[in-house]
């Protein structure tokens, strides 16, 4: 038998292989290969040692080539942002519901240094079978244009419309605002304000929820645009915080203000508890997402819910669906929302 320890030439550790399985075995590659590939022709304990001795003796396979010999990808891209947390939690989602559905999932980030562009590159050359992007900057022609070059299909989450290019999953964003706004207008509030991140890619739909519900109980529209880049990872505190302070310079603060992303709620709510403003006593802050540090009892903020369980599953499914009957055309998927009320809302005090 060959040694537990698999050396390199010049006598330095390195990754054991297949062939020092079978040398310390004392059995051929071949079957080793085998019973690593769950294939059939070798006994029961034959299996069971040879999974014990590349455990022994720490043998991982080899991804990449794996891959390689495959005739199908079974890869799925996935582009995300990690400053923002909830493209987290939905990438958290995506890897059980793609291992269910037998694929293995390769990572790609975006971030202030990086676009979305040079992600899906990579993907690409991973041969993946699909790419999905989550919260891409890109617009609707930013986005067309990467499924025109993309030999795969490509799934956007975040935001966008059924279009003949590019699966869409999102939520309902718009409907998710507008439950808002009736929710505030139902404790008797009149003054509602909005924060309009309109470089995040969901801007515009939330904003329109907003409009149509405002319009709708026949209330005053009261907008505030913060600018910023959305590829900044203090993009939406940054946001939060400039319309805070925009608030601050004027006389009379509105008695509930709505801001379409938790982390910039929270940017509202730190400027103006420390500029003594209480919250919910002088006004309400909602958010939209109900992201982690929503959740948390120190802010304890009156929120829009995104299913991110939903959204993941939702992803893998109109990905496969794709790869698996490519004449399909792309299709759009809308997750609904729900209000979950926290203690950052309560009636106006005048």
């Amino acid at each position: 038998m060959g040694s537990d320890n698999a050396e390199s030439a010049d006598g330095g550790r390195r990754q054991p292989t297949m062939a020092d399985i079978a040398a310390h075995l004392g059995v051929s590659r071949q079957l080793v290969s085998l019973v690593l590939r769950d294939a059939p022709g070798a006994s029961e304990e034959t299996r069971r040692r040879v999974r014990e001795a590349a455990r022994q003796l720490g043998f991982s396979p080899h991804v990449g080539a794996r891959s390689l010999r495959r005739a199908r990808s079974a890869d799925l891209g996935v582009i995300f942002a990690p400053a923002h947390s909830t493209e987290l939690e939905i990438v958290e989602h995506i890897y059980p519901a793609a291992a269910a559905r037998g694929y293995d999932v390769i990572l790609s980030a975006q971030t202030a240094t990086r676009s979305t562009n040079q992600a899906v590159e990579e993907l690409l050359g991973h041969r993946c079978a699909a790419v999905i992007v989550i919260g891409s900057n890109l617009d609707h022609a930013g986005l067309r244009a990467v499924s025109r070059r993309s030999p795969v299909p490509v799934v956007d989450v975040g935001y966008g419309k059924r279009n003949a290019y590019y699966d869409v999953v999102r939520s309902s964003g718009d409907k998710g605002i507008a439950g808002v706004v009736t929710y505030l207008a139902e404790l008797g509030h009149e003054r509602i304000a909005f924060v309009d991140p309109a470089a995040m890619p969901a801007a515009v739909l939330r904003r329109r929820g907003y409009d149509q519900e405002i319009n709708r109980l026949g209330l005053a529209a009261d907008v505030l645009s913060p600018a910023g880049d959305y590829t900044r990872g203090d993009y939406f505190e940054e946001a939060g915080s400039a319309a805070a302070r925009t608030l601050l310079r004027r006389a009379t603060l509105p008695s509930a203000v709505v801001v379409p992303n938790d982390h910039a709620a929270v940017g509202v709510l730190q400027i103006l508890v420390r500029n003594g403003v209480r919250v919910p006593e002088d006004i309400s802050v909602t958010g939209f997402d109900d992201a982690p540090i929503a959740r948390l009892s120190s802010v304890d903020l009156t929120t829009v819910r995104q299913d991110p369980e939903l959204m993941g599953v939702a992803a893998v499914e109109a990905a496969i669906r794709r790869v698996k009957e490519p004449d399909l055309k792309p299709g759009e998927t809308v997750v609904e929302t729900f209000l979950v009320v926290r203690g950052s809302t309560a009636e106006p005090r005048f």
